[in-house]
């Protein structure tokens, strides 16, 4: 699959960004054009979000295919790689599959284990909201406060409604609630390792990444630094964007 992308700057190797559940290319914006001055950069948006496809198949691994497909078809390769929550997972499949495609990769804040479906009632209630034509943001705001009660997290999902005459979400919510048990999962390659440098954030006030899982970390990238994000959560590119890629270019200094 060919994956709508963002593309800013120059130079080689390139950075991908991949963003998570229920995001777009577009939530990168603005680390993406701090990186555009150094730097090459593509931000895709994955299968089922943004203006990239719907597919019903929603396994790492084809999320791992469908970015490798489009940075062949965009002579981007090899290039380092860089994926938040879902798109990390994406990341780190495409590193272990293909590891001569990344040169470096960054993970932030999600770790290679399965994750409680808590996400899905989120898309459930994105399902049920009753769309109505010419209906403002402001109403679908206050329909999907009693399903969502953090002001942030509905701002972050309405991003993907498309108002109008005909609203509708440009998300794939069918694909993403049937296929839920695939997000969650983590199904690495048994066997393989990704031996290149490996940059992996957890913001300090998430509980995404686990002292516990830094072992398993190693196990699969034995060359993985580790890095705690202050004043930042789950999102960390939103919640401290100037740390973020603060931390990010000190890792790619010796890639430029």
């Amino acid at each position: 699959m060919i994956l709508n992308a963002i593309e800013a700057g120059s130079g080689d190797p390139g950075l991908v960004l991949l963003h998570g559940l229920f995001g777009s290319a577009r939530n990168f914006g603005a680390v993406q054009r701090e990186f555009a001055k150094h730097r090459r950069t593509i931000a895709l948006d994955l299968r089922n979000h943004g203006a990239s496809p719907h597919e019903t198949d929603m396994r790492y691994a084809s999320m791992a295919d469908d970015v490798l497909q489009t940075l062949t078809e965009r002579s981007a390769l090899p290039a380092v790689v860089l994926g938040h929550s879902m798109g990390g997972k994406a990341a780190m499949q495409l590193a272990l599959r293909h590891p001569d495609a990344v040169t470096r990769l960054i993970v932030a804040d999600i770790a290679p284990v399965p994750n409680p479906p808590n996400l899905l009632p989120v898309a459930e209630a994105m399902m049920a909201l009753p769309l109505s034509p010419h209906m403002t943001r402001a109403q679908a705001d206050e329909a999907l406060a009693p399903a969502v009660p953090d002001v942030g997290m509905r701002a972050f999902l309405l991003q993907n409604l498309q108002l109008g005459a005909t609203p509708g979400w440009r998300i794939g919510l069918t694909e993403i609630i049937g296929h839920f048990s695939d997000i969650e999962a983590w199904d690495a390659p048994a066997g393989v390792q990704y031996s290149g440098p490996t940059l992996v954030i957890a913001g300090a006030h998430s509980n995404y990444i686990k002292p516990e899982h830094r072992p398993i970390f190693r196990s699969l990238f034995p060359k993985a630094r580790f890095v705690t994000l202050k004043n930042a959560g789950h999102w960390l590119h939103a919640d401290n964007p100037s740390g973020f890629t603060g931390v990010v270019e000190a890792f790619l200094g010796g890639a430029r």
